[in-house]
């Protein structure tokens, strides 16, 4: 138990300093990889809070992901308000929303794939309704006025800037997920994941811990919309609103492992890198490689790993450590 212990310590600590200093040794392509790494597995920390933890799958996260885009993008734009401010009011927003959604899905009874249809149908609206809305768009998107090197805008020369951006987002949105998943909070949830009515005849009140858990994990994808919009300088309804933003956050969630904190991490940190160095070198002759990727790793997944890769390793952990003490009462 104690060497693998100290070895995944230090597995931890190397990563950790790769990703520290990753900006100044690796080009500008590989640091890509990093930022979207990072930011993926940003977006899937935020999901895991509700889809995870709490067990109600959103299959339309997307739709706090556009709030949060195009409310920034709109108030820099337009009004000039930086974009460090812009994500607050467009978590904010966000945040109205999730409580509506999750208000309106849960106080009803909403729940497996109902809930998930819900979830899809108000990202599609949502993608309806901004490519009709001229104000800020319409089908043509917006796009992010370039100021020049101004970190107090969020724009950077280079990717380095946005890289330790997204570290600084990623890295809070773990400490917050594991603060959440060792509060009474964060038992309530797993209760509720487990068996709600369980959960509900041991006092626990299951409409307010689900509202609260949609709350929070609508807000910080909202503040990852704003970052998206920010690196790419450009967005529209389909890219923040579709469905593909939701399905790739639900995929790394459920490949690293759901419900764990390090689960969506491990499932960006896997998938990401193979799926982009896919699509640069196949993306021309066999457009559409790393969907390709995506459901063969999924089915692989699915078959062997129902629990995930961090569900798999800590079953072989259990198992050494079941072994070790065998071996100690012999």
């Amino acid at each position: 138990m104690k060497p693998l212990l100290k070895n995944s310590s230090i597995l931890l600590a190397v990563i950790l300093l790769v990703a520290l200093t990753l900006p100044l040794y690796a080009g500008e392509y590989y640091i890509h990889i990093g930022v979207m790494v990072l930011f993926y597995a940003y977006m899937a920390v935020a999901w895991n809070i509700l889809g995870g933890y709490a067990g109600q799958h959103s299959l339309g996260h997307s739709l706090f992901m556009g709030i949060g885009a195009y409310t920034s993008t709109y108030l820099f734009s337009v009004m000039g308000i930086t974009p460090w401010l812009g994500m607050w009011v467009g978590g904010a927003l966000a945040g109205v929303m999730g409580l509506f959604v999750g208000y309106l899905c849960f106080r009803y009874g909403l729940k497996g794939p109902y809930f998930a249809l819900v979830t899809i149908a108000l990202a599609e609206a949502a993608v309806y309704i901004a490519t009709n809305a001229e104000g800020i768009g319409g089908a043509q998107g917006l796009s992010v006025a370039w100021t020049g090197n101004a970190p107090e805008m969020m724009q950077f020369n280079g990717k380095g800037g946005y890289y330790y951006v997204i570290l600084v987002m990623t890295v809070a949105a773990i400490v917050l997920s594991t603060w959440i998943i060792r509060r009474r909070f964060g038992y309530q949830l797993l209760a509720v994941r487990e068996n709600e009515d369980a959960a509900e005849a041991l006092g626990v009140d299951t409409l307010r811990v689900k509202v609260q858990a949609s709350i929070i994990s609508a807000m910080l994808t909202a503040l990852g919309g704003t970052f998206f919009a920010q690196y790419f300088t450009y967005i529209n309804p389909r890219n923040v609103f579709g469905e593909g933003p939701s399905i790739q956050i639900l995929l790394f969630a459920i490949i690293g492992g759901l419900g764990t904190v390090w689960g969506p991490v491990v499932g960006a940190l896997v998938l990401v890198p193979v799926a982009e160095l896919s699509r640069g070198w196949l993306g021309g002759s066999f457009s559409g490689a790393h969907i390709l990727l995506y459901g063969t790793v999924m089915v692989l997944v699915m078959l062997f790993m129902p629990n995930g890769i961090v569900g798999l390793y800590e079953k072989i952990r259990q198992r050494i450590q079941n072994r070790n003490e065998k071996s100690e009462v012999a």
